[in-house]
């Protein structure tokens, strides 16, 4: 199909339907207009292979053109992610499909191992050019629109270890240590905390950490599900990692194991209504493995045949879209250095994750939670199922 065959076919899909009016300019100058309107964004086609990847109204196919240069976005990024309610998602069920057959063929623990190593394993100043000095890579809890997003991590972390309800000197087990943020936060207070990481980068990350502050902590590089302790913690913090963890039941177990009697888990997460519900670029350059996000009425299910019973669970879906936002504009601030460090490739495939990200949360597309549970002191098989207790909108 030539050039001018894409473009009638565009127009023929978008035309004055588009949700936000936009411009299309081609690698010779020139430009047509889609939608009614002044145009919110620009799409510039800089060769044949972007105008042929966008004629194919894909989601992964037109995300990999932009990675390659193929194409270019200018203008509100949030404005631009509304386009992609017309677009389709061709291999997403082929992803879905290895979801579940991935863990029979090669097992849970390799396969998390891999999916960590090709997210986890950039060098950590990747993720800290866009994350707050906190170094959190979870939802902040914000009071207001405007606040500092370091601001509204100190908060959420504060809230995260009440929620623990634990003293100095106790014990709590951190699954996905990260960049050491729940560690740095709890051991400063003097509480003994054991975190769990698959990825090297982030063991080395946590052991200087934990070296240079004198922290009460430790970090073992070792998979959840087969990690063991001879003396019970009195809380489990999971900051949002349980999207790693998509087994509920064989999660829940591990945790009963691990956890005393009346001790709590606090757990945050981003979610979906459906389990495994992703889309084909997330599954392939971001999230790899059986990653899912968390489906909440499928957790609580599992909750209720386990010794937990549910203590409480905050929407925060608009606190993880201020938080994707503000990631988002941290690291565009920090194109430059980015660009120079891991190239334009890499710079391209983290910007659309973390635009997207915030799009998902702002349009309903994306869900996410705080969650509070405490182990029963009694069997769970004479106890009635767990119930929520507090839903905050």
């Amino acid at each position: 199909m030539g050039d001018n065959g894409v473009l009638r076919l565009l127009q023929a899909r978008l035309g004055k339907d588009t949700p936000v009016p936009f411009e299309l300019k081609l690698w010779d100058g020139l430009c047509y207009h889609f939608g009614e309107g002044e145009p919110s964004f620009q799409v510039k086609i800089n060769d044949p292979s972007g105008l042929a990847a966008l004629s194919q109204m894909d989601l992964r196919q037109i995300a990999e053109a932009y990675m390659a240069g193929a194409l270019d976005l200018a203008g509100d990024m949030l404005k631009v992610l509304e386009i992609r309610g017309f677009l389709t998602d061709q291999s997403q069920w082929w992803h879905r499909f290895w979801k579940h057959l991935s863990p029979l063929l090669l097992g849970q623990v390799k396969i998390d191992r891999q999916a960590i190593a090709q997210h986890y394993e950039f060098d950590h100043d990747l993720f800290l050019s866009f994350l707050d000095p906190t170094r959190c890579y979870s939802h902040a809890l914000f009071e207001q629109d405007q606040e500092s997003l370091e601001v509204a991590q100190h908060r959420k972390l504060d809230f995260a270890l009440k929620a623990c309800r634990v003293q100095p000197g106790e014990r709590v087990l951190d699954v996905g240590g990260g960049w050491g943020t729940f560690t740095e936060y709890a051991g400063q207070q003097g509480i003994q905390v054991t975190s769990l990481t698959i990825s090297n980068k982030s063991t080395e990350f946590l052991n200087d950490l934990i070296s240079k502050q004198q922290l009460p902590c430790q970090v073992l590089n070792q998979n959840f599900f087969e990690h063991q302790s001879a003396v019970a913690y009195d809380a489990i913090a999971i900051l949002g990692v349980i999207e790693h963890l998509p087994n509920y039941p064989a999660v829940l177990k591990q945790l009963s194991q691990l956890v005393k009697p009346g001790g709590r888990v606090y757990l945050d997460a981003s979610a979906t209504r459906y389990k495994h519900q992703k889309d084909a670029f997330i599954s392939r350059y971001i999230y790899p493995g059986n990653h899912s996000f968390l489906c909440l009425h499928d957790f609580l299910k599992a909750v209720a045949d386990s010794p937990f019973e549910v203590l409480a669970v905050y929407n925060d879906r608009h606190n993880y879209f201020l938080t994707c936002k503000a990631w988002a504009e941290n690291f565009d601030r920090a194109q430059e250095q980015i660009i120079h460090r891991w190239g334009e490739e890499i710079y391209r495939m983290f910007r659309l994750y973390l635009w997207g990200s915030a799009h998902a949360f702002y349009s309903r597309g994306l869900d996410a939670y705080r969650v509070i549970l405490e182990r029963k002191h009694s069997d769970i098989s004479s106890q009635p199922s767990a119930s929520t207790q507090n839903l905050s909108n």
